[in-house]
């Protein structure tokens, strides 16, 4: 089955800043295309999104540069933003008149989260109504309220959150994470990534089992239409490797018909980020 990755990180120390990098010496090297391939074309991954890697804010606009340059299979990019700041209506217009741009994220749980509910964030994120972009983002579970208020402040917009709103698997967290994120599926323009939760489960110890109810209740709540996936590659190495997070998607869902999963794999993906179809049609 073909599975579309919404969630590819490549790290390139050469030529780009990433200053989170330094707090975390196990992803603090250069992560090429080739190395990732190397797992994903087997695991039947055959398309996929570059998402942001947090860089340095004056290398975002060379990171989706970069990354929009390399083609097939990288069919897209999720550019980074800062919704925050007074200019970011040209940088919209800049970025977002590139095909390849497929939507844009802001990183929220280090610190930005207090800009979520500014008259100038809800603002600017309100413009991504002209274009139809989706605006990815990355909360912690105590910050998808605020989200929340956001999309329901800007109906317009398609939101996607990013994995599964990161619940503490290895601390088996389950509450309020999952009132938070029943309350956001309420919102029809909100969608889940199902993508790398591995990496908040115990690195050393971790099961499918473990995973299970939050990967359950995410796809429960947003119903198989508002669900993609993702492999956060290489945060998702953390805990495993590539194509053990897509081994554990399929046991994940192996209750599912064939058109559900389908629709998680590779077809919402297809309709949320507006990526072409086999033989080039928008889907």
């Amino acid at each position: 089955m073909t599975i579309i990755d919404t969630h590819l990180h490549l790290v390139d120390l050469g030529r780009l800043r990433y200053p989170w990098l330094d707090e975390v010496p196990l992803l603090n090297r250069t992560f090429t295309l080739q190395e990732y391939l190397r797992e994903a074309a087997p695991a039947g991954i055959t398309a996929m999104l570059h998402m942001e890697v947090d860089v340095a804010e004056a290398d975002m606009e060379a990171e989706t540069a970069l990354v929009t340059s390399i083609g097939t299979p990288v069919i897209g990019a999720i550019a980074a933003c800062r919704p925050e700041n007074a200019d970011f209506e040209a940088f919209f217009e800049r970025v977002g008149a590139n095909p390849a741009v497929k939507g844009f994220r802001r990183v929220l749980h280090t610190g930005a989260h207090e800009q979520i509910g500014t008259a100038r964030f809800i603002r600017n994120i309100g413009l991504l109504a002209r274009s139809g972009h989706p605006f990815d983002f990355c909360v912690s579970p105590r910050h998808i309220p605020l989200v929340r208020a956001l999309a329901k402040a800007c109906p317009d917009v398609q939101f996607v959150l990013d994995h599964c709103g990161m619940p503490d698997i290895k601390g088996r967290e389950y509450q309020p994470w999952d009132g938070h994120v029943r309350e956001l599926a309420q919102l029809p323009n909100v969608a889940c990534k199902i993508s790398g939760v591995i990496a908040y489960a115990d690195p050393q110890n971790w099961s499918v089992d473990d995973l299970r109810p939050y990967v359950e209740h995410c796809i429960e709540c947003f119903g198989w239409d508002r669900v993609v996936w993702g492999s956060d590659w290489p945060v998702c190495t953390k805990t495993a490797g590539l194509s053990r997070w897509v081994a554990a998607t399929h046991e994940l869902t192996a209750g599912a018909s064939s058109s559900e999963k389908a629709r998680l794999l590779s077809e919402n993906a297809r309709r949320i980020y507006r990526l072409p179809r086999e033989g080039g049609t928008a889907a």
